[in-house]
């Protein structure tokens, strides 16, 4: 059972930046696929950003495409969102994700095994 615990979000002005992190514990964190997702009110939940276990896939979707970075260090069992040039409809919580590799990078919510319990993110204008 993998335990997932997000930090970093907070209130940040447009056009700021923020770094989430996401620390797993009691499992193969290095043999799982790991994604980010949000989900604004009112919303359905979507994925943000992917990263597979070996590290060399990534997804993005399209509307942080080059703004945002996911990066994992299996070494500390935690990954990481960096988001630049936030926008306002990038207003969400964010969870932290865990999959089990199925030999692709999977995006979908029902794919992902494991959750966090979310951090709030707010971009003012």
């Amino acid at each position: 059972q993998m335990h997932l615990v997000e930090s970093g979000g907070g209130l940040v002005q447009a056009g700021g930046s923020l770094r989430l992190s996401c620390a797993a514990s009691g499992g193969p964190f290095s043999s799982y696929n790991m994604a980010w997702f949000r989900q604004a009110a009112g919303k359905e939940r979507e994925v943000v950003a992917a990263i597979s276990w070996t590290t060399e896939v990534t997804y993005y979707e399209e509307s942080v495409k080059g703004r945002f970075t996911i990066s994992r260090d299996n070494a500390k069992n935690t990954v990481y969102l960096e988001m630049n040039s936030l926008k306002r409809e990038d207003t969400a919580v964010y969870y932290c994700a865990a999959g089990m590799s199925l030999g692709y990078l999977q995006i979908e919510v029902q794919k992902y095994d494991y959750w966090g319990q979310g951090t709030q993110v707010i971009v003012s204008s």
